[in-house]
């Protein structure tokens, strides 16, 4: 995930936290797992620092709620305060983790589309390992067929449910075009169901834009910002 600006409430508590792995999953994209202290609620944020002398920066946990790990989906950002260095963390290196907060959250029994770019899948994947999938649908759009974060698991348990709109390549089993493209193209969206976005300011944006004038009510499109 993109390193968010620090914007902890007063209330949350850093934890000295143990990596447990970091594994590259695609180029300059990680999966790091780390000790876990606390419980959360799927869609809930942690902050994250090397020492208490840092500004903490704001990652999606992209575990379930039932893992003994905890999970952070991220890509190295040029320049970034952060992510540089824990792309090169390791086994038993040591980071401070806040307690868990957000509102970026689904229930179980909603029906929802869930509407993400690049690694703004994360909360959707703690939804999905967190049992929350059986009603939703899952459109994800990125550039290359290997930047569909955990789309092994979101094919065998959503079916076609889960729509990747891949935009660089074009191979069978993708829409190629963005999923903005795609989304303009479907007819008759449910006006009465939850619209959750996740990713990059532009791609929310334009979604948002997309949905109102397909007539969704606004209250309806909750979103998640990337930086």
């Amino acid at each position: 995930m993109s390193e968010h600006p620090s914007l902890l409430p007063s209330s949350a508590k850093f934890m000295k936290t143990k990596v447990t792995e970091n594994i590259e999953i695609a180029r300059n994209v990680f999966l790091l797992s780390l000790e876990r202290h606390f419980d959360f609620i799927p869609g809930q944020v942690v902050g994250i620092h090397f020492t208490p002398a840092q500004d903490a920066r704001l990652y999606s946990i992209a575990s379930g709620e039932n893992e003994k790990v905890l999970k952070i989906l991220f890509n190295i950002q040029p320049g970034g305060i952060l992510t540089p260095a824990l792309a090169k963390c390791r086994k038993d290196d040591i980071l401070y983790v806040s307690t868990p907060f957000g509102w970026f959250t689904c229930s179980r029994e909603e029906s929802a589309w869930w509407i993400a770019s690049g690694t703004g899948i994360a909360p959707f994947a703690s939804m999905y390992y967190s049992g929350q999938g059986d009603n939703k649908i899952l459109i994800h759009g990125g550039r290359t067929t290997d930047s569909f974060y955990f789309q092994e698991d979101f094919l065998q348990g959503m079916h076609g449910r889960y729509i990747r709109c891949c935009s660089g390549e074009e191979e069978e089993g993708f829409y190629h075009g963005r999923l903005t493209s795609y989304l303009e193209e479907v007819d008759d969206l449910p006006v009465t169901q939850t619209y959750y976005l996740c990713g990059r300011v532009e791609m929310v944006v334009a979604v948002r834009d997309i949905l109102i004038k397909k007539d969704i009510p606004y209250q309806n499109i909750l979103s998640e910002i990337y930086f």
